[in-house]
C-alpha cells in the first residue's frame, strides 16, 4: 500500500484537439458544420480514420470498417484524409503552446501534455489553462479540450470528461472520487482485449478494479497489471518529457567485402526498411520521403529521394526503396556500403495510415508489431529478408576469400 502514498505533486495539464481531423475538414468547407462526417479509406476494405460526433450517433467509431461505417450512417459526408494538411494544422497548434508553456510535450499529432507546476503561485493554474485554449481556439480556428490534474493520466481521462469543446479540473484531493465510477474503459492504456478480460473478472468501473490486489493484477496481466492497478488508483509518476522535433531516421550497412550482387543488395533493403518502418510505428511516426544511399568500392557516394503521401507501413516503403535502388544502381561497379532514410517525419499513431489500408491488413501490422515489441524487431520478418540473414550468418562461418562476400561489419540506427 505504500504505492498508494505516492501522490504527484505536480500541476499536468492535457490538451487534446476534439475530431482533428474532421474539425480540419471543416475549415475548408463551412458546409461540414454541424454533418455527420466519416473521414477514411474510399473503398468498402477500408478503415475509418476519424468521425465526427454527429456520425458517432449513429454508432460510427475509428477503426470500423468503412463499409459498415457508411450502412450505419449513409447520410454522411465521406472524405479522404489529407496528411499535409493536418500536419500543418497539429504544428500551428503546437507552435501556440511551445510561445507559452513552460515544458511541453507532443504525445500525438492532435495531443500535448504540459507540466505548469508552480504557476498557480503566480497566475492560477486553472485561469492559465484557460487562456492559452482559448488563444488556441482564435488562432487556430480548432475546437480544443483540455483536462488539468496531478499527472498524466488523471489529466488525460479529465479531458475525455471535458469533451467536446470543454475544460475540467481535477485537484488532489478528489482523484479518487472522480476516478472510481468512471468505466475501466477509461484507463488510457486498457484496449478491447484488456476490457473483455477484465469484464469476464467481473470488472466494471475503476472502483472495482482498485479493489483488486496488485498482486492479483500482475498475475493475470503481468507489469501491465501492476500499472494498471496504479493508474486507477490516480498513481502516474511519468514525466513530461521536453518536446524535440525529429527531422529523420536511417540506417545503414557497410560490408567488409564489396559485392555487386543485386538480388542481396535488395533483400538487406528490405530488412533494412521494415526495421526502420517498425520503429515508425513505435514512435508513433510517420514519414513521407524516403531516400537510398550506395557507396561505390571507390568511395563515390550517390543518393536518390522521393516524396510520398505519409506512410509508415512497410508495404509502401519497402516499393518506394526498392524503385529508388533500381534507378540509383547504374554503374555495376562494387558496392561496400547501403543505406535508407526516412525523413519530414509527423507525429501520428497507427490510424493515420488508414485512408487507403484495409482492416486486414492494418490487423496483421498490429499484430506483427506485437510480437515485435514483445521479443525483438527480428522477431518476425518477410522470408525475403531472413534468407539473407541466413546467408550472411552462412557467410561468416566460411573463410571470407571471394571477394564479392558482403559481409556485413556495422550497422546502426539514427
Amino acid at each position: 500500500m505504500q504505492e498508494i502514498s505516492q501522490q504527484s505533486n505536480k500541476t499536468i495539464v492535457h490538451y487534446d484537439l476534439d475530431t482533428f481531423f474532421v474539425s480540419v475538414e471543416r475549415l475548408q468547407n463551412s458546409q461540414l458544420i454541424g454533418k455527420p462526417v466519416i473521414i477514411g479509406g474510399g473503398s468498402d476494405r477500408g478503415v475509418v480514420a476519424s468521425c465526427s460526433y454527429e456520425s458517432r450517433l449513429f454508432g460510427v467509431r475509428s477503426g470500423m470498417p468503412m463499409k459498415l461505417a457508411r450502412r450505419l450512417c449513409p447520410e454522411s459526408f465521406l472524405i479522404r484524409g489529407d496528411m499535409e494538411r493536418y500536419s500543418h494544422y497539429s504544428n500551428v497548434v503546437t507552435q501556440i503552446i511551445a510561445e507559452r508553456a513552460p515544458i511541453y510535450e507532443k504525445a500525438s499529432i492532435d495531443e500535448h501534455y504540459l507540466d505548469i507546476t508552480g504557476m498557480d503561485r503566480f497566475f492560477g493554474c486553472m485561469k492559465w489553462a484557460q487562456e492559452l485554449r482559448h488563444t488556441i481556439v482564435k488562432e487556430s480556428g480548432l475546437p480544443i479540450s483540455f483536462g488539468l490534474s496531478v499527472n498524466k493520466t488523471v489529466s488525460k481521462i479529465a479531458t475525455g470528461e471535458a469533451k467536446p469543446s470543454g475544460e475540467k479540473e481535477v485537484p488532489q484531493g478528489v482523484v479518487r472520487p472522480f476516478l472510481n465510477p468512471l468505466s475501466i474503459r477509461k484507463i488510457p492504456m486498457v484496449g478491447a482485449k484488456t476490457y473483455y478480460l477484465l469484464r469476464s473478472m467481473g470488472i466494471e468501473t475503476i472502483r472495482m478494479l482498485t479493489e483488486i490486489p496488485m498482486e492479483m493484477m500482475q498475475q493475470v496481466l503481468g507489469e501491465n497489471g501492476a500499472m494498471m492497478w496504479k493508474k486507477a488508483h490516480g498513481i502516474d509518476n511519468t514525466p513530461v518529457k521536453p518536446y524535440s522535433e525529429q527531422k529523420s531516421m536511417s540506417t545503414e550497412q557497410t560490408f567488409e567485402h564489396d559485392t555487386t550482387d543485386v538480388y542481396f543488395l535488395e533483400q538487406l533493403l528490405v530488412g533494412m526498411t521494415e526495421k526502420l518502418a517498425f520503429q515508425l510505428r513505435k514512435q508513433q511516426k510517420m514519414t513521407s520521403c524516403v531516400t537510398v544511399k550506395i557507396k561505390y568500392s571507390n568511395f563515390d557516394t550517390y543518393s536518390q529521394q522521393l516524396r510520398i503521401p505519409y506512410t509508415q507501413f512497410d508495404h509502401t516503403l519497402l516499393e518506394t526503396a526498392k524503385d529508388l535502388f533500381r534507378k540509383l544502381y547504374q554503374r555495376r561497379m562494387l558496392i561496400r556500403l547501403i543505406g535508407v532514410r526516412f525523413s519530414h517525419l509527423v507525429s501520428g499513431t497507427q490510424q493515420l495510415d488508414l485512408f487507403e489500408d484495409t482492416s486486414e491488413r492494418v490487423s496483421l501490422y498490429q499484430s506483427m508489431d506485437q510480437i515485435r515489441s514483445r521479443f525483438g524487431s527480428s522477431a518476425i520478418r518477410r522470408a525475403s529478408g531472413l534468407a539473407v540473414r541466413q546467408a550472411i550468418d552462412e557467410m561468416k562461418m566460411a573463410a571470407p576469400t571471394i571477394p564479392s562476400s558482403p559481409l556485413i561489419i556495422n550497422r546502426g540506427y539514427h
